[in-house]
């Protein structure tokens, strides 16, 4: 229980669960008491964290699905709906390959590539659990999307133009569901290292730490408990928000 809202009897989905930043977010919502869905299309990752979660007295069932494909989504949400609990929060997640090019050699494709996971994934989960959180005028939504919508790198255009659409999506939902008692949100990590990181050379990492002014990396716990803020009933009057958890890098 969080104020008044029994969150022991709703479910929150993390899509892009089964690693990295979405295993650190779901494993936190689960300690906070929510039943987690762990999304991610490869079955063995999900049920790795499920087991982690299982492990410490959480309760997690794995839900292997497309983010991206709106049929397998919305058959999820709706196979969670009737077997595990009511949706109350979901976290969008799901995150694809992000690679390096120059603006010079970025096509449309490369473009669309990026929409697919930070603009249509996120567009279909919306689409899918919203009806029942209005049907119970009690909801929240988490986007997950990035420092470089707003501190721009070079040779990322495909990476930057989507994850600043996407908190146009976020902003977009979150003023037509506030009637409707549903909160969309945004969390925007700054280099947070993570497995798909592991190319990423000592060097490089000591250099971006020297840019954030409280003189360390991000960790994935960081990043989890401001999802676990913006999930709680505490977060009922903040609604399309974007918080940076970057260390200061923003402001300097």
């Amino acid at each position: 229980m969080i104020g008044n809202v029994d969150i022991s009897g709703l479910a929150a989905i993390v899509t892009g669960g089964g690693g990295g930043l979405g295993a650190a977010i779901c494993s936190r919502l689960a300690a906070d008491g929510w039943t987690v869905v762990v999304n991610d299309i490869d079955a063995a990752a999900a049920d790795r964290v499920v087991a982690s979660i299982d492990g410490f007295g959480g309760a997690a069932v794995s839900g292997v699905a497309d983010a991206t494909d709106a049929g397998a989504v919305t058959d999820l949400v709706g196979d969670v709906e009737s077997r595990v609990a009511p949706v109350g929060v979901a976290v969008l997640n799901a995150t694809g390959p992000q690679p390096n090019r120059a603006f010079a050699d970025t096509q449309w494709p490369d473009v669309a590539d990026e929409l697919e996971f930070f603009v249509r994934s996120p567009l279909v989960m919306t689409h899918a659990v919203v009806p029942a959180m209005a049907a119970r005028r009690w909801g929240r939504i988490v986007h997950i999307d990035s420092e470089v919508s707003t501190k721009v790198p070079g040779h990322r255009t495909a990476y930057v133009t989507a994850k600043a659409a996407q908190v146009g999506l976020m902003r977009s939902a979150a003023v037509e569901l506030a009637p409707d008692g549903i909160t969309v949100n945004s969390v925007a990590p700054g280099f947070v290292p993570v497995t798909r990181h592991d190319d990423v050379s000592a060097d490089d990492r000591e250099a971006y730490r020297r840019t954030v002014p409280v003189g360390r990396l991000g960790e994935v716990d960081d990043v989890a408990a401001a999802v676990a803020f913006f999930a709680s009933p505490d977060a009922g009057f903040v609604t399309g928000q974007r918080l940076v958890v970057d260390g200061g890098r923003h402001l300097v």
